[in-house]
Formats: structure tokens, C-alpha cells, sequence
């Protein structure tokens, strides 16, 4: 993205503004998602989001393929320099749309909340994202050997266009529905022919789950909490892929293979944390702990970034991945606890839009502080995380709590 980007004459604060539109619009549109996902089921809300992905990569090949028509020229001692142009635009609608329709993140959260068990929820979390972050590894590396053809960058965006359009196709014939039957009338008026021929086990009517709002989400025991924390842990985590990028290319003088071994060697560290190792001791620890302990390597990364030191920066990659990884699974098994089977869906969307804000003002000021401060931007996500450290206490007594409702 940053090469498109530059290319169409943006910079590093155009660069943050473009991820933080969609992150805007999905601030808008997966609290939606979700509630629509817990009533009319998860399938189609996931066909409606990956339409949406699909489209917004169509708009992509048409910014690369218009001409770079310059509408107005930007020279800010704030703001920096940079060029407005038609695909620039472009980039913007796509983005735009495929953050509106973004609520698959969220609703695919709900999905796999509605099919794992207890015991296996924070297995199958650490499995989800570490699929998620194999993306991470071949993406990057299968985009160099498209984009050094004749096409240039015209061919990774095909490609990622068609593999939107095959999802589609697998969301449609493959994917079964997960949600619980949604029933207009109480279970006690239903037909036994119509209850017992349902797969799932609960089969219920879920009275205004489809209309609760933010405050009434709010009103939930626990949910504000983990709303924060949710919120800070994004408003870290894009300080940091907003501004190392940038800091790789100027200050590092990496080129975009080392910045994509980087990438790729953070993505795979995280697999094999969240596969292999987050399913050997998912049973040991409890999601509470793995929060604490995860947030502590973390911090540690950030502070390690700061430095130019290339082992520094690697070991700052093995910290960041290793507590990312048993960290984020962890605490998405907390939140889909506490949101729980009524409202998980809608929860998970307002999750999803505290995210998309965090992503807002992490996107667009870590761009501009990192063109005022440079490297020290790092310590901003470094001291995130140490608080996000000492609020994870309180997740201890959470959990402990909701493991108390299911024992009785």
C-alpha cells in the first residue's frame, strides 16, 4: 500500500489517512454487521463483507490503470508534501467501501464464539490468528515475485481480487451456518418438528438482540472495560505499523525486501506461537495470565524498535510476535466470553468499531508525530502496553468470575 501510495503522490501522513478511512468507516459499519449477523446469521453477513472486499479491490485496478491526473499540490510544514491526485482518490473509495463492509474481523470472531467449546476457545482463537497471520507471511513475499513482472503492481492486485472472489465462493457452498436459530415466536408455541430439526442446541427467540445499542452494551457487566482495553491495544499496535514502515525506509535505509523479510519474520514467529505453542499451554495458563504476560513482551518490542541496531530490532520482532501471539487469542477468548451467546455478534461489532477508532488515531497521528519526533514515536505503544500491563489485573478477577457462572 505504501508503494501505491507514493507512487500516486502521497506521503507518510496520506499513507496513515488512507488506512484510517477505513478504519472510519468500519467504526461505522461492524457494530451493523454484527447485529445483523445475530439476526440473520453469520453466513450472510460474512457473503456481504467479502462482496464488499471484492469490489473495493475492482476500484484498486482502476486507480492503477487511470491516468495520475494531479489536482492540487500540498506544501505544509505540518502536514508535509504532497500531491492530490484522481487515483489517489480512488484508493480512498476503495478503502472507504471495504471499510463499511469490513465487519468480517468481527462477525467471523461471533462465528467461531457460536462452534468452539470451552476448552478449545483459546486454542482455536490462537489457530484462527494464526492463519490470519500466515496471510502476513505469504502476502508480502508473493506480492514481490507478482509485482517484479511486467505488470507491476497491477498483478499481486488481481490476484488478491481473485482470491476475494474464490472466499466468495467458499462463504456460499462450503461455510454452514453457525448462529442459533433465531425464532419469531417463544420456544413453548414453536413445533417440535421445527425445534428438533435444527442443528444447533440452543433455539431460542433473541429478544432484542438485533436492536441493542452502544449504551445499552455499556450497561453489560465487564463490556467497558474490555472495550478499553481493546481500544488501546489497536491504538498501539497502529503507532507501530504506521510509523516502522516509514522509519525502515528513511532512517533504516532498508530496502522493500528487507522490509518485507521483516514483515515476513514477524508474521511467522506469530504462527508458530499461536499454533504450536498457544495450543501446548491454552491449558496451563488461564487467558488472563497470557494477557498479563503477552503485554509485558510487547511493551518490550516497542522500546527495542527505537534502536538502529539490526539485532536489536530482530530481538524487538521475536518480543512483539511471541507476545502477540499468546496475548491476542487470549484476550479474544476473554471478550467472547464476557459478550456471550445473545449478544455476541453485536458485541463483537462494537469491539471491532473500538478498534477501527483506536486505528483512526493511532493511523493519522502516528504519521504526524513520527514526522515531528521520529523514532521516539516508538515509546508511545512502549508505555500503551505497560498500562495495558497493570489493567490486565483486573482481567484475573473477570475471569475468575464468568468461570464461577459456569461451574453453577
Amino acid at each position: 500500500m505504501i508503494i501505491l501510495v507514493i507512487k500516486f503522490g502521497g506521503n507518510e501522513l496520506i499513507y496513515g489517512t488512507i488506512g484510517a478511512t477505513y478504519s472510519f468507516f468500519q467504526l461505522i459499519g461492524a457494530p451493523i454487521l454484527g447485529r445483523w449477523s445475530d439476526k440473520f446469521g453469520r453466513k450472510k453477513i460474512l457473503l456481504l463483507s467479502q462482496a464488499g472486499t471484492f469490489l473495493a479491490w475492482v476500484l484498486f485496478i482502476i486507480a492503477l490503470r487511470i491516468p495520475n491526473t494531479t489536482l492540487a499540490h500540498v506544501n505544509s510544514s505540518i502536514l508535509g508534501i504532497f500531491i492530490v491526485t484522481i487515483p489517489l482518490l480512488v484508493l480512498f473509495v476503495a478503502r472507504a467501501l471495504d471499510g463499511i463492509t469490513g465487519g468480517n474481523v468481527s462477525v467471523a470472531n461471533a462465528y467461531l464464539a457460536d462452534v468452539t467449546t470451552e476448552e478449545d476457545r483459546k486454542s482455536n482463537f490462537g489457530k484462527m490468528a494464526a492463519s490470519g497471520n500466515l496471510g502476513f507471511i505469504i502476502g508480502p513475499a508473493l506480492a514481490g515475485v507478482l509485482g517484479g513482472t511486467v505488470l507491476g503492481e497491477q498483478l499481486p492486485v488481481m490476484v488478491a481480487m481473485m482470491i476475494s472472489l474464490i472466499a466468495i465462493f467458499v462463504i456460499a457452498f462450503l461455510l454452514s451456518e453457525s448462529n442459533p436459530c433465531v425464532l419469531t415466536k417463544p420456544v413453548e408455541s414453536c413445533k417440535v418438528k421445527k425445534v428438533f430439526g435444527q442443528e444447533h442446541k440452543e433455539c431460542y427467540e433473541i429478544a432484542g438482540s438485533d436492536r441493542i445499542n452502544f449504551r445499552e452494551a455499556l450497561n453489560l457487566n465487564h463490556i467497558p472495560f474490555i472495550l478499553i482495553l481493546y481500544f488501546m491495544i489497536f491504538l498501539a499496535f497502529n503507532f507501530f505499523y504506521v510509523a516502522f514502515p516509514v522509519h525502515a525506509v528513511e532512517s533504516l535505509k532498508w530496502s522493500l525486501l528487507g522490509l518485507g523479510i521483516f514483515f515476513s519474520v514477524l508474521g511467522f514467529i506469530m504462527v508458530c506461537v499461536q499454533g504450536p505453542v498457544l495450543s501446548k499451554i491454552s491449558n496451563k495458563f488461564s487467558d488472563s495470565i497470557l494477557t498479563i504476560a503477552g503485554s509485558t513482551l510487547l511493551a518490550g518490542s516497542f522500546f527495542l524498535f527505537t534502536s538502529s541496531n539490526k539485532v536489536l530490532i530482530y530481538l524487538g520482532v521475536l518480543l512483539f510476535s511471541s507476545g502477540n501471539g499468546i496475548m491476542w487469542p487470549s484476550f479474544l477468548s476473554i471478550l467472547s466470553k464476557v459478550a456471550g451467546k445473545k449478544y455476541q455478534g453485536a458485541i463483537q461489532g462494537y469491539a471491532s468499531s473500538s478498534g477501527s477508532l483506536a486505528s483512526i488515531i493511532g493511523l493519522i497521528t502516528g504519521g504526524l508525530i513520527y514526522g515531528w519526533v521520529g523514532v521516539t514515536t516508538f515509546w508511545i505503544p512502549g508505555i500503551l502496553l505497560l498500562t495495558i500491563f497493570v489493567l490486565s489485573f483486573k482481567l484475573v478477577g473477570i475471569e475468575q468470575t464468568y468461570a464461577a457462572k459456569i461451574d453453577d
